[in-house]
């Protein structure tokens, strides 16, 4: 009887009990399956425009400063409120910020704080979830009530607190976002390692000496992949919401900085004035990046279904 976790590793799993073919057997069925995942993707012309319209604000807003150089530090009261002109694409601010170049400044903070907080909850959910099904019993009852229990706490109320007791700043909306959006990961990856923990493989590397530690992170993480990938997209275009929210609340981060969110907020200001360019282009953007996020977020969940109808 095998009893080293490490050979249970790599001779137990679903391919193994599910009657799949060995070694370059199963290469190849790994191989058709991602080429099946990319072609029902692919499929959807929505996604495709998604992939690009993401595309596109990762280049405008991070190689874009490069080209079009503006100053986004100092003020110029001498030019407020300019309209569209050939050297001011896109006017000026209240304060005489170059509004293009304003778009891509806020676009890099908008972007980094919506990844890296959907990587951070999306991380912690799925590791959460994923440890409470496992466990099973009073544990798993014990933490899922810690997440209803912040689940029936508006989120708005809990970004408002947290945004006000503490300074704002890139790392700190980062956290503060994160911790409101880990808590759907966390109920839906519990559900998926709900089913996974009694699968034979899992079973048979438990008999054979695999720890908790292991099973979760070598066997029922990874098989619950598909749910991750898609809702960590979903979770990208909240975080962006999420961050127009508390800046458009005046809860984001002080200027000279800026964001998305801020930047209409500034502009709804001057909604009777005019001055269209302060508000129509980045509202724009702010619906393109969340849009196209759904998008890639909608195919994916459909490749990933099609996957698995084909195993």
């Amino acid at each position: 009887m095998l009893t080293n976790p490490d050979i249970a590793d790599q001779v137990i799993g679903p391919a193994a009990l599910g009657g799949g073919a060995p070694e370059g057997g199963e290469a190849t069925q790994s191989g058709s399956v991602l080429r099946l995942v990319f072609e029902v993707f692919i499929e959807n012309k929505l996604a495709v425009l998604g992939v690009g319209i993401v595309i596109f604000m990762v280049l405008f807003c991070f190689i874009g400063p490069l080209i079009y150089h503006t100053d986004q530090i100092h003020v110029n009261l001498a030019q407020t409120t300019l309209a569209p002109n050939l050297h001011h694409l896109l006017g000026t601010d209240n304060v005489g910020y170059d509004e293009l170049g304003r778009l891509m400044l806020g676009g890099q903070t908008s972007l980094e704080v919506g990844l890296a907080a959907a990587v951070l909850a999306t991380t912690f959910g799925v590791l959460y979830g994923a440890v409470a099904a496992f466990l099973g019993g009073w544990i798993d009852n014990f933490m899922m009530r810690i997440v209803d229990a912040f689940l029936a706490i508006p989120s708005l109320f809990l970004l408002l607190f947290l945004a006000t007791i503490f300074v704002p700043s890139v790392p700190l909306l980062i956290v503060v976002i994160a911790f409101i959006a880990w808590l759907v990961p966390a109920r839906l990856i519990r559900g998926e390692a709900l089913s996974l923990r009694t699968r034979e493989y899992v079973q048979a590397v438990r008999v054979m000496g695999g720890n908790s530690r292991r099973i979760v992170l070598r066997h029922i993480i990874p098989n619950a992949f598909g749910t991750i990938v898609v809702n960590a997209t979903f979770q990208v275009a909240d975080a962006i919401l999420l961050i127009a929210y508390l800046s458009y609340l005046g809860l984001g981060i002080p200027p000279p900085a800026a964001n998305w969110g801020q930047m209409l907020s500034d502009g709804v200001n001057y909604t009777f004035a005019g001055y269209w360019w302060l508000i129509w282009p980045v509202g724009a953007f702010i619906v393109l990046t969340v849009v196209a996020f759904n998008f890639i977020g909608d195919a994916m969940r459909d490749a990933l279904e099609v996957r698995l109808q084909r195993r």
